[in-house]
């Protein structure tokens, strides 16, 4: 077992005990990169491994020295392409971007630094996160370390292939419909998207505003918790940002209170794969064993939510994307001879064919004629969905299904159906859309392919959903229905 297999929590105990360095963190990540990369292709950009060995050397003499360390002290992590990165590329996995290189770091990126973290590189995704299966960056796509010939899921593909694959210790993702769960479900790892607001998004490439938030990719709960606890907080910065308080949610992670969990009847019918349902259920019977109440809730507008999702989030990329026209920063066609041919030619050669649809879409329903019949329905039906929501949470403390609806697919499966690949989203866009946080935990395989049940707390609530999410890790665990690598 290698030092890059082991979780954050680990690392820290052994760093500690002064059995490890962080240098040998940094070269057992560093060999993985140059085993595994040329298959995997979970990065973008990756920096110079001298810098990042020096990085690694200057966090050892920080704490041969006495100093005070943060809580990411040494740890390598990768960040999503989309969240800016001061002089590192960031490129959104966009041509319109390509070489683009911000002027000042996301928030996020801030508190990782502060927090003692080493950046190891930028990974790739769907061009600008409209994706569930990272087919779509411009530059490569990304495969499952689980089995190569299958989608490590998206648009946060990069993120959770390189956690799987042990490229780097945690990663950051974004997830508008389910870009951080569905792809650290088709990986088998773990992934938060937390409240709306809990986490800045300043400094994140925006696709959809009223939806985006970033979240942490781990290896386990207690890691995701920690990261967690380091990016969230207020930021005068985001207009977004909730100015609440922040808990410590590794002293709260453990709870012996018995839970209510509900399970939504609409998410265990068609639709989805007779095998995942199985590891779901047999998940959910393992909670009630160990003393939880389980009961039976209803989603009676879930069947909208994905019409209403694509057509809030096309209509607000529509709005975003549209300072992308050659005339400010990154791509511009050449040999343009008028500002219309500018314009039209640069969105043309500089967008992929997905962000195009989504575009064209979004500015369809916002059209004059059309904004009552499609955008005005649609934020109703968003509205129904979050009340949905705040009664099933009168109910019970969190809710548990399917994270997807199957395994990852192959290659190219889905590519020619754009509605088969938009239903990829279908467990978790309401989390989206009502504004509440979510999580996916590994939940067995089905063949090679790990699969992942989801977990769904009220606005606010990451407490009591870490507490539900480690309760079934552990249960998992000590079942067999599914082990962590450390843990073997």
């Amino acid at each position: 077992m290698t030092l890059a297999s082991k979780p954050v929590w680990q690392l820290k105990l052994l760093l500690e005990k002064k059995d490890i360095t962080c240098v040998e963190i940094m070269q057992s990540v560093l060999s993985e990169i140059d085993r595994q990369e040329k298959d995997i292709h979970s990065y973008l950009f990756i920096r110079d491994k001298a810098d990042l060995i020096a990085d690694a050397e200057s966090m050892d003499k920080k704490r041969d020295s006495g100093a005070i360390l943060g809580p990411l002290s040494g740890i390598p992590i990768a960040i999503k392409d989309n969240i800016c990165t001061k002089n590192i590329t960031t490129t959104c996995a966009s041509q319109i971007l390509q070489g683009h290189r911000p002027i000042y770091n996301a928030t996020v990126i801030d508190k990782i630094r502060q927090a003692d973290g080493i950046i190891i590189g930028k990974t790739n995704m769907d061009e600008f996160a409209m994706g569930s299966s990272t087919e779509n960056s411009s530059f490569h796509p990304t495969h499952n370390p689980n089995q190569l010939n299958t989608v490590p899921g998206g648009s946060s593909g990069g993120s959770a292939a390189a956690v799987a694959a042990n490229e780097c210790i945690i990663a950051i993702g974004s997830d508008t419909g389910g870009s951080i769960r569905q792809p650290a479900a088709f990986c088998g790892v773990v992934g938060l998207k937390p409240t709306y607001g809990r986490v800045s998004r300043y400094g994140l490439i925006a696709y959809g505003s009223s939806l985006d938030q970033i979240g942490p990719i781990a290896k386990d709960v207690r890691d995701t918790a920690l990261m967690a606890q380091v990016i969230s907080g207020y930021d005068p910065k985001d207009s977004t940002s909730l100015n609440t308080e922040t808990h410590d949610y590794l002293s709260l992670l453990e709870s012996s209170d018995p839970l209510t969990i509900g399970v939504p009847e609409e998410y265990l019918g068609e639709g989805l794969d007779a095998s995942v349902k199985e590891h779901i259920l047999a998940a959910i019977e393992l909670m009630k064993d160990i003393g939880h109440k389980v009961i039976s809730v209803r989603c009676p507008y879930s069947e909208y939510a994905i019409p209403a999702y694509y057509i809030i989030a096309s209509a607000e990329a529509s709005s975003n994307l549209a300072r992308y026209d050659g005339c400010r920063y990154g791509f511009r066609a050449p040999d343009i001879k008028d500002i219309q041919s500018l314009f039209t030619e640069t969105r043309h050669q500089g967008f992929g064919p997905e962000v195009k649809r989504r575009i064209m879409l979004g500015t369809y329903v916002l059209s004059a004629g059309y904004y009552d019949a499609y955008y005005n329905k649609a934020a109703k039906v968003r509205n129904l969905i979050a009340q949905d929501m705040s009664n099933i949470f009168k109910q019970c403390d969190v809710i548990m299904h399917p994270s997807t609806p199957t395994p990852a697919f192959q290659f190219g499966e889905n590519s020619d159906d754009p509605l088969a690949m938009y239903m990829q989203d279908v467990f978790t866009v309401n989390a989206n859309l009502a504004g509440v946080p979510a999580m996916n935990i590994p939940c067995g395989r089905v063949g090679n392919l790990p699969i992942g049940v989801h977990l769904v707390a009220d606005k606010l609530n990451e407490t009591r959903l870490f507490q539900a999410a480690i309760q079934l890790e552990k249960i998992l665990n000590t079942s067999g229905k599914w082990t962590l690598d450390f843990l073997e």
